[in-house]
């Protein structure tokens, strides 16, 4: 390593001094207050959400014979947690429920990301 690259003692000390006032003596940046402008440039990014309320096998004939109306036989069961895809991803488990004469889903699990 040449001299040249190498930095002055009292430099590396001002620049520890910098790192730890920025993001502490642990190395994680520290919590700042966000706000939804800080997330502007993201709003119109598409996002495809989806719950599966269960699933079915069913024969191509009786899939085209499904119409608005038609009542089909889930395997999960009342009560059970639906899962919540976002991107075709598993982000949340939750549960069905009714709001207003309207079915909607409410969040009771968030998937950690392994990433």
């Amino acid at each position: 390593m040449s001299t040249e690259s190498m930095l002055p003692l009292s430099d590396l000390e001002s620049t520890a001094e910098l790192v730890a006032a920025t993001y502490g003596a642990d190395g994680e940046q520290p919590p700042s207050a966000k706000t939804a402008a800080d997330l502007e440039h993201v709003f119109d990014v598409p996002v495809q959400v989806s719950a599966v309320l269960g699933r079915t096998k069913m024969g191509v004939g009786d899939l085209l014979r499904v119409t608005p109306g038609h009542i089909l036989e889930l395997d999960r069961r009342v009560g059970e947690a639906i899962d919540i895809f976002v991107n075709d991803r598993l982000v949340a488990r939750g549960e069905v429920v009714l709001v207003d004469d309207k079915l909607g889903v409410t969040m009771t699990e968030i998937i950690k990301s392994d990433r």
